[in-house]
């Protein structure tokens, strides 16, 4: 069971390449250049991984609308994974029943904003050039997919892994 949540909660700490901080949906290009200087480290590495995603991808001008809406999928995924570690930072002297609670919270979140993503990237997809699909499937696989490394927290093998993870903070897991 601590074995699950540990991984429960670096999978999640992952999808944190969404945001903790709030980040603006409607970001002009959608690229850590023209986001505002205040933002947290967090809420960066949300916006470096969706440059990295854009330019790995080779998003065409004509895919520039569905990918927005993919980018803002995962920024307000982000925004809402933050908050709950917020949240769950603050809380302090919690019972191992509220410790639970708050786990299946997040892994609801993280459920709920995955199948978003999934609806997001569906046409973005569909309208890739056979060679844009098979960098996808080449960058989601090395890379653990658009939230992030997952793969590489499953021992540690597979490609280079995600962009500044989460803080350990984030992953902290009671026993």
């Amino acid at each position: 069971m601590k074995k699950a949540l540990a991984l429960l909660a670096c999978s999640v700490a992952m999808s944190g390449a969404f945001a903790q901080a709030s980040a603006p949906a409607a970001a002009p290009s959608g690229t850590a250049a023209s986001a505002p200087a205040a933002k947290s480290g967090h809420e960066r590495n949300v916006e470096d991984r969706i440059a990295y995603l854009h330019s790995q991808l080779k998003i065409t001008p004509e895919q520039e609308s569905q990918w927005k809406a993919f980018a803002d999928v995962m920024r307000g995924n982000g925004q809402t994974m933050g908050e709950l570690f917020k949240e769950r930072r603050a809380a302090t002297n919690v019972s191992a029943l509220d410790d639970m609670k708050q786990y299946a919270t997040i892994a609801q979140a993280h459920a709920d904003g995955m199948k978003k993503l999934v609806d997001a990237f569906d046409p973005l997809y569909n309208s890739f050039s056979p060679e844009q699909k098979k960098l996808a499937d080449t960058t989601f696989r090395r890379d653990g997919g658009a939230e992030g490394g997952h793969r590489h927290h499953r021992g540690g093998k597979g490609g280079k892994a995600a962009p500044a993870p989460a803080p350990a903070s984030d992953a902290t897991v009671k026993p």
